[in-house]
């Protein structure tokens, strides 16, 4: 138990913070019914594009980001993002770590939506992933722009990470590729925006005179 407390505590805080309301939200939605139905999840502002487009119901693509479906979904996203989030807010910020996670998953909902008007298939979604890949995306910009020389990252095992994932998105059954490109672009642009050439908050003193 103490070491559970001590990593908590260890924890960045707002990285934590998104880690810990989609589990309560996760925890409340099992409470009331089944998180595994299509339906269901559809009732408590899972995304889908018809509800979207034709009856202007905007907010499904902000509140889908919090939703997953079943105990596996939930567990296999917090256990990339309390990590993967944890490098990027200690490095860009609270505040920047926060829109790249909120927008970026926007983005990756955005592209999603855009793709599934295109083809005329749509399917009930949710999941953090969009978000998630923004930040997989936002931790790629940081390490293409300091040359893979970021305290605590490994930028090839980064790069290779990003690749597979993104390339089993597109493969794999049920899983929302397009939601994982744009999430991945979208992080990557905002932390052009949001970091471009600022110094990073853990960067030693002297290694940015370094970087080309």
């Amino acid at each position: 138990m103490e070491e559970l407390k001590d990593f908590v505590k260890s924890r960045e805080k707002v990285n934590l913070c998104m880690v810990l309301l989609n589990i309560l939200v996760f925890v409340v939605l099992e409470f009331l019914g089944n998180t595994e139905d299509p339906g269901f999840m559809l009732g408590h502002g899972a995304s889908f594009v018809p509800l979207i487009v034709e009856r202007g119901e905007y907010y499904r693509l902000f509140t889908s980001m919090f939703l997953h479906f079943g105990i596996e979904h939930l567990f296999n996203n917090m256990l990339v993002l309390i990590f993967l989030g944890d490098m990027l807010e200690k490095l860009a910020g609270k505040w920047r770590y926060l829109l790249i996670y909120l927008l970026g998953g926007l983005g990756g909902n955005l592209l999603s939506l855009a793709m599934e008007l295109r083809s005329g298939e749509f399917a009930v979604s949710a999941g953090a992933s969009g978000a998630i890949f923004a930040v997989i995306g936002a931790l790629v910009f940081l390490v293409v722009r300091h040359r893979g020389r970021i305290p605590g990252v490994s930028g090839r095992r980064l790069l290779l990470m990003a690749a597979l994932s993104l390339f089993q998105g597109f493969f794999s059954t049920g899983v929302d590729a397009m939601a994982h490109l744009g999430g991945f672009l979208s992080g990557f642009v905002l932390a052009l925006v949001l970091i471009g050439r600022r110094r990073l908050k853990q960067v030693p003193a002297g290694f940015e005179d370094r970087m080309i």
